[in-house]
């Protein structure tokens, strides 16, 4: 009997050792660097498996031996800049980055694409690419989690590498601890340059024959990049953007954008999203996941051949930090035998953010008047007079030497900014040579603006800021005051009836005005009516009965056309 017991004993000692080595075993192996927030990621394995290559794609046989995403610490790298109890979450980046730094870099997002994108078979022939970020103080949790969106909803085989610039931010950390992770290279800029001639240097050190740029504050969604690079392939000359969903900047929410929309602009040149045209739609309808042409690229976001992009001239190195490389570079692709489209089955996430988190050499403002003027001076011919009507202030802007970008264009053969508005952006209205004025209503320091109203909305006054849009108006031949396809009317002959945006109706009277050019009235064509702001803080402008003597019935037109 003792016998057993001494047997039994010595049993559970010994199984009871066992059990605390294996438990000590399964703890190494997780690491001590290992982020904990990440413990639920794909296994780590010392051995990778092979890759199945894809038919006809041949992968590269050497391997990088630095760490996968999945056991980069994250945690540690987004706590030493993480925002702390009691500070401002948006002083930094401009959006919440306290939300920011709590998402983890692999989270789920909705997939917001058709669902014929869904079930589409891409080909197996696709080039691989280099994906080119730059960023200047980014937020640590926004930039791992672009980077770690790229690599787990792209094919391996086709992401060559992942370049990222970093614009001299503060901290050379932010970049440089990021080199520990597979496919990623860094360079710093010893001084800061802007993002185009980062963009410029990224491109120079990148291997694959395809750049993809992005912004350094996205996630891109599933299968996000097969439809780029296969439009690439069969049309090399092609420059080609994701649709860009919104991730809302104060809870980072991921919300599906309308695939009915094209990139644009006003005189002024700055971009505006706009709905496609009706035939438009009707084409997108009966083929959803087909390439949308689109005259202007929002800028950040959009993949192109390696040999095209240095073809076709890369970028106007002679442009500072931000603003008007999009316009460039949209001119330059469709003047010069390219073409701008917008690929309906890929989505990628961007941060819209209400104000640039960052300063600009001489304010910018100067540095986007700076930049659109050599736009202007090279690319748009004689309708650059536009451009100088709807902002009279870049007139006296200093725009430096464009004698390079004169010899590309010419050199290249490109086409005329005529024939870009008859083929490419026949929905921007050129001024008639004949319209009585163009450009900014103006009252003293205020201009008559729309403040973003559409059909039936109001109008009313504002800061004037020389910058068209909201602020842009024509006195037409045939006596309309002109905001876009809207005119200035009001609904029925009587004195404190609000001034308000209508469809034009040439057969409406109460659509038409005329100038009392020596008292600087707008009257009603048959009423003596005129419009007064008096009210405008209220209720917007209105009609009130004409008075010469009333100041706030006097209007200058910036601009009389000859």
């Amino acid at each position: 009997m003792r016998r057993n017991v001494r047997f039994l004993a010595g049993f559970g000692v010994f199984w009871i050792v066992c059990v605390v080595i294996y438990m000590r075993k399964g703890n190494d192996s997780q690491g001590p660097t290992e982020n904990t927030a990440l413990i639920l990621k794909v296994p780590f394995q010392k051995t990778p498996k092979a890759q199945v290559e894809p038919p006809g794609v041949k992968i590269p046989t050497t391997r990088d031996e630095r760490l996968s995403w999945k056991y980069f610490n994250e945690k540690a790298y987004i706590d030493k800049t993480k925002v702390l109890p009691g500070e401002d979450a948006y002083a930094k980046n401009k959006f919440n980055q306290a939300a920011s730094d709590n998402i983890k870099s692999n989270r789920n997002v909705p997939d917001t694409r058709n669902p014929q994108c869904q079930n589409k078979n891409w080909r197996s022939d696709l080039d691989p690419t280099s994906v080119i970020i730059t960023f200047h103080n980014e937020a640590r949790s926004t930039l791992i989690r672009t980077i770690v969106s790229v690599l787990i909803r792209s094919p391996e085989h086709l992401i060559k590498d992942i370049i990222l610039v970093d614009d001299y931010s503060d901290s050379p950390d932010t970049g440089k601890e990021l080199e520990k992770i597979q496919k990623i290279k860094v360079i710093r800029n010893e001084r800061r340059e802007g993002l185009i001639r980062s963009r410029v240097k990224g491109a120079a050190a990148a291997t694959a024959p395809v750049l993809t740029f992005l912004d350094s504050h996205c996630e891109c969604n599933q299968d996000w990049l097969q439809p780029l690079l296969e439009r690439i392939k069969e049309n090399r000359r092609a420059v080609v953007s994701p649709i860009i969903d919104v991730i809302n900047m104060d809870n980072f929410a991921y919300i599906g954008a309308s695939s009915d929309l094209k990139g644009g602009f006003d005189w002024n040149l700055v971009f505006k999203w706009q709905y496609l045209s009706s035939k438009e739609r009707a084409k997108r309808r009966a083929k959803p996941t087909a390439p949308v042409r689109t005259p202007m690229i929002a800028g950040g976001l959009f993949s192109i051949e390696k040999k095209w992009f240095e073809e076709v001239g890369k970028y106007d190195m002679m442009m500072d930090v931000w603003g008007g490389e999009n316009l460039e570079i949209s001119f330059r692709v469709w003047q010069c035998h390219g073409s701008l489209e917008i690929i309906p089955c890929s989505r990628v996430g961007h941060v819209f953010r209400k104000q640039h988190p960052y300063t600009f050499p001489g304010g910018s403002g100067t540095v986007f008047a700076r930049n659109t003027r050599r736009v202007a001076e090279v690319w748009m011919d004689d309708y650059k007079q536009f451009y100088f009507r709807a902002v009279p202030s870049a007139k006296g802007v200093y725009y430096g030497n464009i004698r390079e970008r004169v010899e590309l264009r010419k050199r290249l053969k490109c086409k005329s900014f005529k024939w870009y508005l008859h083929s490419v952006y026949p929905e921007l209205k050129v001024p008639d040579k004949s319209d009585l004025a163009f450009g900014a209503i103006k009252q003293g320091l205020l201009c008559m603006d729309i403040l973003g109203h559409t059909i039936e909305g109001t109008v009313g006054m504002f800061s004037c800021h020389d910058a068209g849009g909201n602020q842009e108006w024509s006195m037409t031949k045939y006596h309309r005051i002109k905001h876009q396809e809207y005119c200035m009317g009001f609904d029925s002959p009587q004195a404190g009836q609000p001034i308000k945006l209508k469809l034009c109706n040439p057969t409406d009277n109460l659509q038409k005005w005329k100038q009392i050019n020596d008292a600087g009235l707008l009257q009603s064509w048959d009423h003596n009516l005129c419009i007064d702001s008096k009210d405008s803080k209220k209720t917007g402008l209105t009609v009130e009965n004409c008075s010469a003597n009333s100041e706030s019935q006097i209007w200058e037109f910036t601009l009389d056309l000859p």
